[in-house]
């Protein structure tokens, strides 16, 4: 299995894969996708890659996969193991839960193309206002996240990381999102469950691997 990642370093979406990669022990190819001089918006790129612009894209033997869901879900069924989802069934729900919180309902509305859209529509917007939608966004996204594991430790689910004792897809969303929250002055001292989850999973070769302070130009 050939596997090409079109990347970019500081992309939180990126660093979920390049780990799910590490923690599975996969070989890849990586190609790196400049997203401030505007490379995911190349017309090749586009037509051949990313329908929507956006990476990251994992090309398996010649075929193109975009959205870190799917493509995280896709390694876990071509290599299941070690596993990024709990065999029990509501175990692996609320990680998926955990997934969604953070892939749908909070990373979209603070990513780089928001941000700049903000600014298009409202004269005078600057840095620190940009800076301020994304902690007000950002910080609402971590309380749910934060409540969700007082839930997942009430039912019994809790551990080292976010579910149970072993690393998840929902570690995967929540580090980088943790990563992106210090970039924009997020004060996380409110979010003692994560800090702790966030601790076990960085704690790990895989994340060391995928970092991306390993992949900055």
């Amino acid at each position: 299995m050939h596997l090409v990642l079109h990347h970019y370093w500081r992309s939180s979406s990126s660093w979920r894969v390049r780990w799910a990669l590490a923690h599975k022990g996969l070989a890849w190819d990586g190609v790196a996708v400049d997203l401030l001089a505007g490379a995911q918006r190349a017309e090749a790129y586009v037509a051949e890659r990313s329908p929507a612009g956006l990476v990251p894209c994992l090309v398996v033997d010649g075929r193109p996969l975009t959205e870190s869901v799917a493509i995280v879900e896709l390694l876990e069924e071509l290599a299941p193991t070690p596993s990024l989802y709990p065999h029990e069934p509501f175990a692996r729900a609320r990680v998926r839960q955990l997934v969604e919180l953070v892939n749908a309902g909070t990373q979209p509305i603070q990513n780089l193309s928001v941000l700049r859209h903000v600014s298009s529509l409202v004269q005078g917007v600057d840095a620190d206002v940009q800076r301020a939608w994304a902690r007000h966004f950002i910080e609402r996204g971590l309380a749910a996240v934060e409540r969700d594991l007082g839930l997942v430790a009430r039912e019994g689910l809790g551990g080292r990381f976010a579910v149970g004792d072993a690393l998840t897809a929902a570690d995967l969303y929540l580090v980088p999102q943790l990563y992106n929250a210090r970039r924009f002055g997020v004060d996380l001292a409110s979010f003692p469950r994560l800090l702790a989850a966030e601790a076990a999973a960085l704690d790990t070769d895989a994340a060391r691997a995928s970092h991306p302070d390993r992949f900055a130009p």
